[in-house]
């Protein structure tokens, strides 16, 4: 695959809101972008979704919600991610929305933290700020984990140079 097209599903995947940069982080890395360029990649396009996911709200989502189906969905949606951060924001505020974003799991990331807060009433600057740690944090945690598991298979694999002709 050709380096564009690696940095183009790169970022779909690190902007999509089901694998967002834990799945772009991987992907960039297995097909040969160097982590220190992944990473911050990664994570500059993660955390654009936080400013996207309030616009959204702020235009679209108002017409939308004239069809029965999209307020249903949403409606679903939205519940789920207020109940995921409820307890933290009630005890730690935008705090609670950084560490919410900072898991690495699926469903935990910068969409679900900017629509949970914005569901939850937080402002818009502070929750920006704290999906962007957030990002940051997760991020971080994922290059980690890929890179000490890329050497941890290295270790165990022992591979041998590659032979010399002869």
């Amino acid at each position: 695959m050709n380096t564009s097209l690696v940095f183009l599903w790169t970022a779909l995947f690190s902007f999509a809101p089901i694998s967002e940069l834990r799945g772009g982080i991987p992907f960039a890395i297995v097909h040969g972008i160097p982590w220190y360029i992944a990473y911050p990649f990664c994570a500059f396009l993660n955390a654009l979704a936080a400013p996207v996911c309030w616009i959204f709200l702020a235009t679209l989502h108002k017409l939308f919600l004239t069809m029965a189906w999209y307020q249903k969905l949403f409606d679903r949606f939205v519940e789920r991610a207020r109940v995921k951060l409820h307890s933290g924001v009630e005890k730690w505020g935008c705090l609670g929305v950084a560490l919410f974003v900072a898991i690495p799991f699926p469903l935990t990331g910068a969409w679900t933290g900017a629509l949970g807060a914005w569901a939850l009433g937080l402002g818009k600057r502070k929750t920006m700020l704290a999906v962007i740690a957030g990002v940051v944090v997760a991020g971080a945690a994922v290059t980690l984990v890929m890179m000490l598991g890329i050497q941890g298979l290295q270790f165990f694999l022992k591979r041998d140079p590659l032979p010399t002709p002869g």
